[in-house]
């Protein structure tokens, strides 16, 4: 067990609208993990933690934000996780691209155990996943696939994306569709949950790098563009499209989340932030963080919550959106 002081940073860091009273004021807080351990993506928990990846130890680790304290468990022999979610079993389930497998974590005893994918997908460069409405578990793979688990049989099924290179984010809508972002095909995918098929959709920026998706509480798939500084919103029921460039010159938009009050929340490299998107005003609104290089990778989180990995930092940090007791 590892126990550390956590820092706090900024006090009320934006005024709130009338009518939004119960947001705000925003508070910035940062845990501290091990050094080097090389943080990459997270979850909160429903019991209040916070699993995370510690890509450059091959870890999985777990924050208790009451003390601060954390506890990891190695995935195995030259594992190196990316993805994290909590299933329908409670447990975190994880992308092994080290081991080119999807782990599962038993959050007692932290026993691991190993979904290995097919020796022909050896290469598969595995990235995200996420649960569907039926629990079984769909992942990507940056060389070219993306693929489904039936976590009771262990069955697994590989498929070939239809651009070639590039799955990336992973997200589930609120009836259970599946969709996918393509970083390096710049589109993102809908995969049909029988046939295993992904259907292509363009977004209007040719050649956006589409890196991460999230579903708002309306099914519309929210994407953050690496290469184009956007994060655009595809709404499926009509195949309509919005974009909106994020604040400065060369903004770099990794990762997306949308909250439970359809706030969009977003990463930006260049501007070393986390950047909050109101929708209704078209507003940005700027949380840098306090050291450089903060790189955070992966945001996530729940009521009243946004939580990010500062991957350059070895810090974990919340925002909290609401005024806390």
């Amino acid at each position: 067990m590892n126990r550390r002081q956590f820092l706090v940073s900024g006090a009320a860091l934006l005024a709130v609208r009338p009518g939004f009273a119960q947001e705000g004021p925003f508070r910035t807080k940062y845990y501290p993990i091990s050094a080097g351990i090389g943080l990459h993506d997270l979850t909160p928990a429903p019991d209040g933690t916070v699993w995370f990846t510690a890509q450059g130890k091959g870890m999985l680790g777990k924050l208790d934000p009451r003390d601060g304290s954390h506890r990891t468990v190695s995935l195995g022999q030259g594992a190196a996780p990316h993805g994290v979610t909590i299933g329908p079993d409670g447990a975190p389930w994880i992308t092994e691209g080290g081991q080119n497998a999807i782990a599962r974590v038993d959050p007692d005893d932290l026993k691991v155990s190993l979904f290995r994918l097919p020796e022909k997908f050896a290469a598969a460069n595995l990235n995200t996943g996420v649960f569907d409405k039926a629990g079984t578990y769909w992942f990507t793979g940056q060389s070219g696939y993306y693929g489904r688990l039936e976590p009771k049989s262990g069955a697994m099924d590989v498929f070939k994306a239809p651009k070639g290179v590039g799955p990336y984010g992973i997200t589930v809508t609120p009836k259970g569709d599946i969709w996918y972002a393509s970083l390096a095909g710049s589109y993102i995918g809908k995969i049909d949950l029988a046939t295993g098929n992904a259907t292509v959709v363009q977004p209007p920026t040719p050649s956006q790098g589409a890196r991460r998706v999230w579903s708002d509480s309306k099914g519309r798939i929210w994407v953050s563009e690496w290469n184009s500084g956007h994060v655009s919103v595809h709404d499926p029921a009509d195949s309509s499209w919005k974009s909106w460039k994020l604040p400065g010159e060369r903004p770099r938009t990794y990762a997306v989340f949308v909250d439970d009050k359809d706030k969009v929340w977003l990463t930006d490299f260049s501007a070393n932030a986390i950047v909050r998107f109101d929708p209704g005003t078209e507003n940005f609104t700027s949380f840098p963080s306090d050291r450089a290089n903060a790189n955070v990778r992966q945001l996530d989180g729940r009521p009243g919550e946004l939580w990010g990995c500062e991957s350059g930092n070895d810090r974990i940090v919340l925002i909290q959106t609401i005024a806390s007791g």
